[in-house]
């Protein structure tokens, strides 16, 4: 394929000569009203009422019982396992196919990862090549789930909705229960994503999601914990600003507690690109299929949503033929001003991760040389 008919294609989406990002936010007048709001009340920190609204829309939408905002993702996917009760020198199954975050999330708590291959279909946490992993290395005890080699405690499964496209949730919900296991989602990347109807991250027994600006909605930097009962909501909440007891005066904190609140100011902007999302998804809906038009005739395959779910296809990608034909395209587009990009690099390359337990990785080491990101932001085609 040449990447001159990509960028001129790419380029007649989003009607610009100008550098074509990756994925950029989109603003209203309305976020500007909600910020100023927020210096006008003084109300710019961890206290005020966009928070509270923020958190209500979230759960409305998303479907779970509570949801909890959070500084960023990083925090969100930290309280989530912290609530999960994953602990230092513990397991946690995931994929080396994934951002950063859910592995320095891990690391942070002392826990480490243990990598599992991806589907092909989804991106995400392969159930087949869990359900082989857990058959060879693992055993299942009154005590709980063991690797058998190490002796460590395998504490919880953390699949990762890749580019917005749902993990086959069911399977996995199967596995951790026949293992003993925890489910919590890294829906990072998903918002707006439904498996079976049910929105990700309300599947598992927390859930977490993102608001970087590169998002398909952004407050600035922010996250979220998907909580399944009102219970847990309440004590993330609590856990997630300093397990402060209420006291009209008084600072008494009843355990150890993270500063991760989210700022009203972020917030302000979260409650109107929320207003916005519906938008946001019918744009990127239509952007896909356009996509998957353009690529129907070409040497390279257009990533669509598995048959189970509706994506909210955050980023765009398409697998190419091979390697140097995905170098080329990099090179030549990005050289054009139209932002591409590789997928990761797969977790279990970089120099922190290169120790953890791995099992064969074939899926996704295959993806990170032939898979490629396309400008994606939300726009009318």
């Amino acid at each position: 394929m040449h990447a001159s008919r990509l960028v001129a294609f790419i380029r007649d989406i989003y009607k610009t000569n100008d550098v074509i990002p990756l994925h950029a936010p989109v603003f209203s007048d309305q976020e500007r009203v909600n910020v100023m709001d927020t210096l006008d009340s003084s109300f710019v920190s961890s206290v005020g009422e966009y928070v509270d609204e923020f958190e209500q829309r979230i759960a409305a939408f998303t479907g779970c019982a509570r949801a909890v905002a959070t500084v960023n993702g990083t925090a969100a996917l930290h309280t989530a396992l912290h609530m999960a009760g994953v602990a230092r020198g513990e397991l946690v199954i995931t994929q080396a196919l994934t951002f950063v975050a859910t592995c320095n999330a891990l690391h942070h708590m002392g826990a480490e990862p243990v990598f599992v291959d991806v589907s092909p279909t989804s991106l995400s946490l392969c159930p087949r090549a869990m359900a082989r992993y857990l058959q060879e290395h693992a055993e299942l005890t009154a005590q709980g789930c063991f690797h058998k080699r190490t002796r460590q405690r395998i504490r919880a499964v953390m699949p990762m909705h890749t580019f917005g496209h749902p993990a086959e949730l069911d399977a996995l919900l199967v596995l951790c229960q026949q293992w003993g296991l925890i489910l919590v989602e890294d829906a990072a990347e998903s918002l707006g994503s439904f498996y079976k109807g049910q929105h990700t991250g309300t599947l598992g027994e927390f859930g977490a999601l993102s608001f970087n600006g590169n998002k398909i909605i952004t407050t600035g930097g922010g996250g979220m914990v998907l909580c399944r009962t009102a219970e847990q909501g309440a004590r993330t909440k609590h856990v997630t600003t300093t397990a402060k007891v209420p006291h009209p005066y008084e600072f008494f904190h009843d355990e150890p507690g993270f500063n991760y609140r989210l700022p009203n100011l972020n917030a302000a902007l979260g409650c109107a690109q929320m207003a916005a999302l519906p938008t946001f998804l019918r744009q990127k809906r239509a952007l896909a299929q356009h996509y998957a038009g353009f690529f129907q005739d070409k040497d390279c395959q257009f990533v669509q949503e598995p048959d189970y779910a509706q994506s909210n296809y955050w980023l765009n990608a398409v697998i190419c033929e091979s390697e140097a034909q995905r170098d080329a395209l990099l090179s030549a587009t990005n050289r054009a001003g139209v932002m591409t990009r590789p997928v990761w690099t797969l977790m279990h390359r970089l120099p922190m991760f290169a120790h953890c337990l791995r099992g064969e990785l074939t899926n996704a080491e295959w993806l990170e040389a032939h898979l490629l990101n396309l400008p994606s932001s939300p726009t009318d085609v």
